[in-house]
């Protein structure tokens, strides 16, 4: 009995022995885990490996290949090796370390749940996403038992999941998943933790991908905060949260707030990881690329050229990386005309290209393809030619001949050999491309439009209009559709480059008809095109498109839904851009966009009405027997070469007839010098604020024809019999009262004709209604321009927020004669009207004096509220007109001149002076939160002004 009891406690003995040496051997393997783990942060891989391969020897020796300790060893070695990317190898390890775990401790256990969790990342980062989403979707079920579903490893899993299918394009799926985590996250480690700041962000990233900005914008600005308080704002994480808002911004078209998001991550990532760190040249390039977008080239260039100087002194010259920046520099170039300096970074990027991946690869055709378009514009054809035709074989031979990029080439090459007026070698190339582009891209994406405007500019040159003519229908069409679309969800200044982009296809249309006309051509089949051109040119794209988003904004539910209407366009704009197999849930996306637009427009009042189109045959319906339309026409001529003439002509419809009628008029040069004839009465001080050049106007000799003469008298054989003309101006028609032009000693335009101007002849289809809701009138006169001193105080001073949805970086520092001085005048004018209103029942209600703001302005109808139905302004106003130089083909950086001066749109060069507008004026800043009293165009376009019945405007520069 004694001796077994003593056999019995040596067993026992010896068990907590070893029990207690595998205890130990388990925590040292551990630990040696951990050191390994901290090597690999630190980047040092050789040195993580030799101390995990210690960890595996103890491991294998001591305790075994199915013991839970070496499992963990293969699962770091994994880790180790997914990071190298050695994605082979990564795969090898985790799947031994799942086999492992499998076996023990099980699979109902954290760290099975683990080795399923990296695997499916890694499958993520090889493109295998069948492989992935089942192993995350069984990690997910494992997490969900233990350690349970408000745990944060189950977030994890969730977050991965969700990611995953954000990267396969299934943001239905993705979606859900993401508000899970974020709510997981907020719940368990509150808001003020990075892990909700990192919710925030992915769901942030699938809803700017989706194409809703207007969720993704807060969920970044929360996630900026969060990680500002936690972090710093000298954390790498702060700096990739800058990013992520800037690209929004940038996506949108917002450069004034994409720009210092930009520049603050940039600071951040030179204090944190110095300048000659790879991440701080790729945050440079970045910005680069936003002040190109920008049109902002010195900046640009500058950018790049710092960028190409860390390539190249980090990552050598012979780095793809460095290629790239020389590519870069070369395209702010290209841009800005300077060839000479183009030449030799392209055959640089070339030659790194040809070394680092040989001659068979896309890049290097891309090279090739660079200096075959730069050799095009200097005009050496014959250089051009053989590097496109390089090109063209390299792509064939390894992207195939149904590839978009070989496609690429045929266009390129086609394109020279019409500037060289070979077009029997042109031909055969654009025919093929098109087929390629219609096959693999589809006919929505833009490509196959160039195409088939490319064609249709061939067959124009060769006289083959019949061929010509249903290419220039599908493209109108093909351009009209996307534009459509477009109006959507683009923000004013992408508009804009749409708007200009458009506008060039009526200059082919027009330039083409002109041709046809002088060839004695006939014009009848194409005429009507030009007439549906205008139609949606001046009728839509101008005028409907802002009183869309206005319109669907009338309520919150109604703004939800077009908010939802503007993300399925973005994606459906961006599944359009992509190759016919790569598409994704078109059908889904087209029927969800239309179902949402029919329920925005029984929603929202007008809604339909706006977005419908309109077609020439409609116009001429609305027309009664004597009534004719006229939709005048100005056009740069660029067929059958480019030219820098601008033509004027008029499309007449009248009843009856069985096309418009294009009657060409006058060139524009012959219209600027009639404008600024001695005989114009302008007062003085206004002539003093502008040149010649500021008006656009050319100083010629006397003109040898009357306005009657160059602008009238060519229509009237087209006008018999017509008594009521519905007229809609185009560039500088706008300045002229048609009403006043003499047509003799005796007579004037308005004693023949009751002539009724229009934005568009749109509207004789789709009227303007106003609802007179109330019998107000609203007058402002009498304004101070100067600030009110009651205001000035030791607030910060920032730019006027009235600028932040135009992206106005710089105001107008010209001063063009100083001051906006007190008009005593005008506050005379709108007492007398006031008095006059109350004798026949009109409230008046006056602004005058500091209370005369842009603020009270732009308060006009908001809320849905109704507009007065007479509104009357009593004030200063300017007008810059079309800017004659371009800014992007003279190389200039657009910093030293005011947006007034040089934007493209119209409507940002007009506007009203208002109460305190000085200071903004001359170039000063205004106090924070208060308009700057500088009311532009574009910012009452915005306005709900549709119950207003009148407007006057008592200002200078209103006629223009």
């Amino acid at each position: 009995m004694k001796y077994t009891f003593l056999l019995l406690f040596a067993l026992i003995m010896n068990l907590l022995s070893a029990q207690s040496v595998d205890s130990v051997l388990i925590k040292q393997v551990d630990s040696l885990i951990q050191v390994s783990r901290g090597l690999t942060g630190q980047g040092n891989f050789e040195q993580a490996l030799e101390v995990n391969v210690l960890a595996e020897k103890i491991a294998l020796e001591k305790l075994g290949r199915a013991s839970a300790a070496y499992g963990s060893c293969c699962f770091n070695r994994g880790r180790v090796s997914h990071i190298k990317r050695n994605y082979p190898e990564a795969e090898k390890w985790y799947l031994e370390s799942k086999a492992i775990r499998e076996k023990v401790p099980g699979k109902v256990h954290p760290d099975y749940a683990g080795s399923l969790n990296n695997l499916a990342i890694l499958y993520t980062d090889m493109g295998n996403y069948e492989k992935a989403e089942s192993f995350h979707l069984e990690a997910k079920a494992i997490r969900e038992k233990v350690p349970g579903n408000e745990h944060p490893d189950y977030a994890w899993t969730l977050s991965n999941l969700g990611m995953l299918y954000w990267e396969m394009g299934n943001y239905e799926k993705a979606e859900p998943l993401c508000l899970e985590v974020k709510a997981i996250r907020e719940k368990v480690l509150g808001k003020v933790h990075p892990d909700y700041a990192e919710s925030l962000n992915n769901l942030g990233i699938l809803y700017a991908t989706m194409g809703n900005h207007e969720k993704a914008e807060p969920l970044y600005l929360e996630a900026i905060a969060i990680e500002e308080k936690v972090w710093g704002k000298e954390h790498p994480d702060y700096a990739a949260s800058l990013n992520n808002l800037g690209g929004l911004y940038w996506t949108i078209g917002n450069y004034e707030k994409a720009e210092p998001l930009y520049l603050e991550a940039i600071a951040i990532r030179e204090k944190v990881w110095g300048k000659e760190h790879p991440d701080y040249a790729a945050s440079l390039n970045n910005l680069g690329a936003l002040y190109m977008d920008m049109g902002n080239y010195e900046k640009a260039q500058s950018l790049y050229l710092e960028a190409k100087a860390i390539r190249e002194k980090v990552l050598g010259k012979d780095h793809p990386e460095y290629a790239k920046s020389l590519n870069n520099l070369g395209g702010v170039y290209m841009d800005m005309g300077n060839y000479e300096k183009v030449e030799p970074l392209y055959l640089e990027a070339k030659a790194i290209r040809e070394k680092v991946w040989g001659k068979e690869h896309p890049d290097y055709a891309g090279s090739l393809n660079n200096l075959g378009n730069l050799y095009k514009d200097m005009g050496n054809y014959e250089k051009a030619e053989s590097f496109h035709l390089e090109a063209k074989a390299i792509r064939e031979k390894v992207l195939g001949k149904e590839h978009p990029d070989y496609a690429l080439s045929l266009n390129n090459l086609g394109v020279l050999y019409m500037d060289m007026g070979n077009y029997e070698k042109a031909e055969p190339l654009y025919l093929e491309a098109i087929a390629i582009r219609e096959k693999v891209l589809g006919k929505d994406h833009p490509d196959y439009a160039f195409s088939l405007n490319n064609l249709r500019r061939l067959y124009e040159a060769e006289n083959r209009y019949a061929d010509s003519e249903p290419l220039q229908k599908e493209y109108f069409e093909h351009s009209q559709t996307r534009l459509i679309q477009s109006a959507t969800f683009l923000s004013e200044q992408e508009l804009s480059k749409y708007i200009a982009t458009f506008q060039k296809v009526g200059d082919v249309q027009s330039s083409l008809i002109l041709n046809r006309q002088k060839n004695q051509v006939s014009i009848v089949a194409i005429s009507g095109l030009s007439y549906d051109n205008a139609l949606f040119n001046k009728g839509f794209l101008l005028n409907a498109s802002g009183q869309i988003k206005r319109l669907a904004n009338t309520d919150p539910v109604s703004a939800d839904k077009f908010n939802l209407l503007k993300s399925y366009r973005r994606r459906l704009a961006a599944e359009y851009s992509k190759p016919v197999i790569e598409r994704k849930g078109l059908e889904e996306l087209e029927e969800k966009a239309n179902i949402s637009e029919k329920e925005i427009a029984r929603m929202a009042s007008g809604y339909g009405e706006a977005i419908k189109q309109v077609n020439w045959q409609q116009v001429q319906i609305a027309l009664k027997g004597t009534e004719a339309a006229i939709e005048f026409v100005s056009f740069k001529v660029n067929f059958p070469k480019k030219t820098d003439s601008i033509m004027y002509a008029a499309l007449i419809l009248k009843p009856g007839i069985k096309q418009p009628n294009f009657i060409p008029l006058f060139e524009e040069k012959s219209l600027d010098s009639l404008l600024q004839s001695k005989s114009d009465r302008k007062a003085d001080y206004v002539n003093s604020l502008y040149t010649l050049a500021d008006r656009g106007a050319v100083a010629i000799e006397a003109p040898k024809k009357s306005l009657y003469e160059i602008l009238w008298k060519p229509l009237e054989k087209e006008l018999t019999g017509i008594k009521t003309i519905y007229f809609s101006p185009s560039g500088l028609l706008h300045r002229i009262n048609l009403d006043a032009i003499p047509v003799s000693e005796t007579e004037t335009l308005a004693d023949k004709y009751q002539l009724i101007e229009l934005n568009s002849t749109r509207q004789l289809v789709i009227p303007t209604e106003t609802k007179n809701l109330d019998n107000e009138a609203v007058l402002y006169g009498g304004i101070q321009f100067e600030q009110d001193s009651t205001l000035q105080n030791s607030e910060p001073l920032i730019a006027s927020r009235s600028r932040g949805e135009l992206s106005f970086t710089y105001v107008d520092s010209t001063l063009r004669g100083g001051s906006w001085t007190y008009l005593a005048g005008t506050e005379r004018e709108v007492n007398a009207i006031e008095k006059i209103m109350q004798t026949t029942g009109v409230q008046a209600i006056l602004k005058k004096g500091f209370q005369a703001t842009e603020e009270s302005f732009k308060n006009i109808g908001a809320n849905n509220a109704a507009s007065p139905r007479i509104l009357h302004i009593a004030t200063h106003g300017y007008f810059f007109p079309d800017p004659k130089v371009q800014v992007k083909s003279s190389g200039l950086s657009g910093q030293n001149e005011p947006v007034f001066k040089i934007s493209d749109h119209p409507m940002l060069r007009s506007g009203l002076i208002m109460a305190g507008g000085n200071p903004a004026w001359q170039g000063k800043q205004t106090l924070e939160g208060r308009e700057d009293g500088i009311l532009t165009a574009y910012e009452i376009s915005q306005m709900n002004l549709s119950n207003t019945e009148l407007v006057v405007l008592s200002a200078c520069e209103t006629g223009l």
